[in-house]
């Protein structure tokens, strides 16, 4: 990672930005949405690897900006909403994105989730609020 910031800051323009983009995919709520109720089902799961690499990522950025490559300028959290119109959709959306190693729902989760859904009204749909993390970095002069 701390290569591969190497290369953005040689390629960059002078006055360029590297903003940093990313889910918090760890303990994101899963949700049955009706026009009656909210009821969460259960919490995403990232696994110890995938937790793991975002903590390189987080020390790999700010190496690059303790060795005066980048400035740090700003960093937000917001809220942003993946809707599925089933369980499996969720499932095999989160398979496809996330592979089979990166983030899941645990069996109970599962269970919950599919519980929930049987008896959710006819408008329902699941929702997974999983917060973004955006960061702002100013290209420094080599």
């Amino acid at each position: 990672m701390v290569h591969a910031l190497g290369e953005i800051h040689r390629t960059l323009s002078p006055s360029g930005v590297l903003i940093d983009l990313r889910p918090l995919a760890n303990g994101a709520p899963v949700e049955i949405v009706s026009a009656r109720e909210t009821l969460t089902a259960g919490r995403f799961e990232q696994t110890p690897q995938d937790i793991r690499l975002d903590e390189a990522a987080d020390a790999a950025i700010a190496e690059a900006g303790s060795v005066e490559r980048f400035s740090h300028e700003r960093e937000a959290r917001f809220p942003f909403n993946y809707y599925f119109d089933s369980p499996s959709e969720l499932e095999d959306w989160a398979r496809e994105d996330w592979g089979e190693d990166a983030a899941t729902l645990s069996e109970e989760a599962r269970a919950r989730m599919r519980a929930a859904w049987a008896v959710a009204d006819g408008d329902a749909r699941l929702r997974l609020s999983m917060p973004m993390f955006i960061a702002r970095w100013r290209r420094l002069p080599a």
